[in-house]
C-alpha cells in the first residue's frame, strides 16, 4: 500500500513548477509541430533530452539503473514517452484539441484506476470526485474547441495514450527506486527509440529545422520541457501517489490557457474562469486534501536529488 499520501512544501512546489513548465510546452509543441513532423518532433526531442541526461550522469558520476529498476526505467519510458505520445498524436489527426483535452483530463480517474489495481492505493471518494470535477473543468474550458472527426478510432487511440500516460505513472512505482535523472534518461532514450520507429513507418519527413524559432523552441522542450518537466515529475511521484501527481497533467491546459491570455492578448472568457477554478478545485479535492499524517515508521524512502559530493 502506497502511503507517500503528504507531501512537504518542496514536493508541492516541484508539483507547481512541473505544471507551469508543462503548460508552456503546449506552445512550444505548437510551434515544433509547425516545421517538424510531430513524431520525429518528439523523438529528436526526447533524443536530446536523453543525451543531455546521460552527459549529466556522467558528470556527477550517477549510478545507472541496474537489474530490475532498469527494467522499469526502460518501460516507464517506453509508455510515458513512446506509446502515449505516440497514439495521442494520432489522435489529433482526427480529434481537435479541445475534445482531446477532455479525454485527457480523465488520467486521474484512470491513474487512481490502475493504482488500485495494482495494490498501490484504494479507491476514495476524494480521488472519484476530484476526477469528475477535472474532466467538467476542461470540458467547459475547451467548449469552443470540441469537435473534429469522430471516428471511433481516434477516440480509442485518446483513450489509449491516456492509459499509457496513467500506466507509466503507476509502474514506476513499482520497481525499486533509482535516481530521477538516470531513470528519465533511460526512458527517454527508449521513448524516443519507439518514436522514431513509428516517425519512419509512418513515412513522416526526417529533416533539421529550417528556423531559428524551431532551433530555439526544441532548446526549451529539452532542457526545460523535457530534462526540467519529467525530472520533477519523478521527483513528485517518489514522495506522493501516483493518482495525485498525474493532477500535474490536467492542471497544465489550464496554464497553456492562461499563458494564451496573457502572452497572445486572447480573450479571457467566462468558461476560462469558470473552467480553470473547477479544474483547480479537483486538484485540491481530489490530490492536496487528500495529505495524511504520515507516522516515521510509514515514510517512504523519498527520490532525493543528492547534492555533488
Amino acid at each position: 500500500m502506497d502511503r507517500s499520501a503528504s507531501p512537504d512544501r518542496l514536493t508541492l512546489a516541484a508539483f507547481a513548477g512541473a505544471v507551469i513548465i508543462g503548460g508552456g510546452n503546449f506552445v512550444a509543441v505548437r510551434f515544433s509541430n509547425e516545421d517538424l513532423d510531430p513524431l520525429w518532433g518528439a523523438g529528436i526531442r526526447f533524443a536530446a533530452a536523453s543525451l543531455l541526461l546521460f552527459a549529466i550522469v556522467r558528470l556527477r558520476r550517477l549510478p545507472l539503473p541496474r537489474g530490475r529498476a532498469a527494467w522499469g526505467a526502460a518501460i516507464y519510458g517506453l509508455l510515458g514517452f513512446g506509446v502515449s505520445y505516440a497514439f495521442l498524436y494520432y489522435a489529433l489527426v482526427g480529434l481537435e484539441a479541445g475534445t482531446s483535452s477532455v479525454i485527457l483530463a480523465s488520467t486521474p480517474l484512470v491513474t487512481l484506476a490502475l493504482a488500485v489495481l495494482h495494490g498501490q492505493e484504494r479507491f476514495s471518494l476524494k480521488g472519484i470526485v476530484g476526477g469528475l470535477l477535472a474532466i467538467a473543468g476542461i470540458g467547459i474550458l475547451s467548449t469552443s474547441t470540441l469537435g473534429g472527426d469522430l471516428s471511433p478510432r481516434y477516440f480509442i487511440a485518446a483513450l489509449l495514450g491516456v492509459v499509457a500516460v496513467a500506466e507509466s505513472s503507476v509502474i514506476v512505482k513499482s520497481f525499486p527506486k533509482a535516481h530521477p535523472v538516470t531513470t528519465n534518461a533511460v526512458g527517454m532514450a527508449a521513448g524516443a527509440s519507439l518514436l522514431v520507429v513509428a516517425s519512419l513507418v509512418g513515412g513522416e519527413d526526417w529533416i533539421v529545422p529550417r528556423t531559428g524559432r524551431t532551433w530555439l523552441v526544441l532548446g526549451w522542450l529539452v532542457v526545460f520541457g523535457s530534462v526540467g518537466l519529467f525530472v520533477l515529475f519523478l521527483y513528485v511521484i517518489g514522495r506522493w501517489t501516483a493518482s495525485a501527481t498525474v493532477y500535474a497533467v490536467t492542471l497544465m491546459p489550464v496554464v497553456a490557457v492562461t499563458l494564451g491570455a496573457l502572452l497572445a492578448d486572447e480573450d479571457v472568457t467566462l468558461g476560462l474562469v469558470l473552467g480553470g477554478g473547477l479544474v483547480l478545485l479537483a486538484a485540491y479535492v481530489g490530490a492536496i486534501s487528500q495529505r495524511k499524517p504520515v507516522r516515521p515508521a510509514d515514510t517512504p524512502e523519498p527520490l532525493v536529488v543528492a547534492p555533488e559530493g
